[in-house]
């Protein structure tokens, strides 16, 4: 699939051309073994973690993951005293007193879970709004790099996305994306 993927790309200039009456023959070889790449690639997340806001944005998801964390912490203490408490006066407790205490449990258990899912949630939408500008830099930055040196696509190579590229096609535009990310 890939194999024919690449293939259609690569033949699409050609079909473009073979429809253009007033365009002149152009040789296969010279279409294929051009020297100028028709791609670039680099590591989108790489390029995030580089660039000079993503220090500040990080700190700020960093110091709500902390916050998150010690109230986790806290209520789990709380249950765990509350649990420990009951496990000692069980036997003491008449049957009403001891249903009530394991509905009060049970009640603190199933709000702790679901604190810790709305936790996850909240962290990560957070880390998704922190990260919205950075994102948005970065495409507009490899929006005008494509443009400039008249590139098909951009890979990401992130998670193993393209395990080969072979650079006399690609230009690795890591080096030049950062230059500009670090001009604005």
């Amino acid at each position: 699939m890939k194999k024919f993927l690449l293939f259609t790309l690569m033949a699409l200039p050609l079909s473009m051309l073979a429809q253009n009456q007033e365009a002149t023959p152009v040789p296969v070889a010279a279409v294929v073994t051009s020297s100028a790449p028709t791609f670039g690639y680099l590591s989108y997340s790489a390029m995030i973690e580089t660039m000079p806001d993503y220090a500040f944005a990080h700190k700020q998801y960093l110091q709500l993951e902390e916050k998150y964390a010690a109230e986790t912490k806290r209520v789990e203490d709380e249950f765990n005293a509350k649990y420990e408490a009951f496990l000692e006066g069980q036997r003491d407790f008449p049957p009403t007193i001891l249903k009530k205490r394991q509905t009060e449990l049970q009640e603190l258990l199933e709000k702790n879970i679901a604190f810790k899912a709305e936790s996850k949630r909240l962290l990560a939408d957070a880390e998704t709004t922190l990260m919205k500008p950075l994102r948005e830099k970065l495409s507009k930055v490899l929006a005008t790099i494509g443009e400039q040196m008249n590139l098909m696509f951009i890979i990401n190579t992130d998670n193993d996305a393209c395990p080969y590229i072979n650079p006399k096609q690609g230009v690795d535009l890591t080096g030049i994306a950062t230059r500009m990310i670090n001009e604005l």
